[in-house]
């Protein structure tokens, strides 16, 4: 099947979203880890648990989810699942595993949620099973892992953009968003070829 994805990245969308917070506070630390593939497996089992038959198939994203490579130290999960308001019933279950639900947080169709308090362990995205926006995020995802020089190129401008804006995630993210949408259109065509 071959995808389209909308003129407006909806990549560096996600992306800001993950990363808006308070600029008085230090908000980019990078760690290489050999156990983020680990983490991520032991929280999928807690909610695939806890969650039941609402979840379809749990997804590592982000720059955990790329091994070898320097993240922040937080856990990017898709979780997809049959119909997004079944897991609005489930919102008590989800603020027992310690999430602070967030709505849409400027993704129409997308549950947002938050685990860690202002540490932020890990990042939720839900989405309904079929949604494009899965496709885009597994799309640069798997196009990193596959080719570790842009994978490489990414972090090493993350890095940079680290150091220079260490107090404003806003500039950090802004500086990551030409190389984004570069990336992403790269990982539409790749994936569709």
């Amino acid at each position: 099947m071959e995808y389209s994805f909308p003129q407006k990245s909806n990549l560096h969308k996600f992306f800001n979203s993950v990363f808006i917070t308070s600029l008085n506070m230090r908000i980019i630390e990078f760690k290489q880890e050999d156990n983020w593939i680990e983490k991520f497996a032991d929280e999928s089992n807690q909610l695939k648990m806890k969650l039941g038959d609402v979840v379809i198939k749990i997804h590592h994203i982000g720059s955990t989810a790329i091994p070898g490579n320097f993240a922040k130290p937080t856990i990017d999960i898709i979780l997809e699942v049959n119909y997004i308001v079944d897991l609005d019933v489930k919102a008590a279950i989800l603020k027992q595993l310690r999430y602070k639900a967030k709505g849409e947080f400027g993704i129409t169709g997308r549950r947002y949620f938050q685990k860690g308090g202002d540490i932020r362990t890990h990042h939720m995205h839900a989405f309904a099973s079929g949604s494009k926006e899965i496709a885009r995020l597994l799309f640069f995802r798997d196009y990193l892992r596959a080719h570790k020089f842009k994978a490489s190129e990414y972090e090493t401008l993350k890095l940079s953009l680290a150091t220079k804006f260490k107090f404003s995630s806003e500039e950090y993210t802004q500086g990551k968003k030409e190389l984004i949408e570069k990336l992403e259109n790269e990982a539409l065509v790749w994936a569709n070829s």
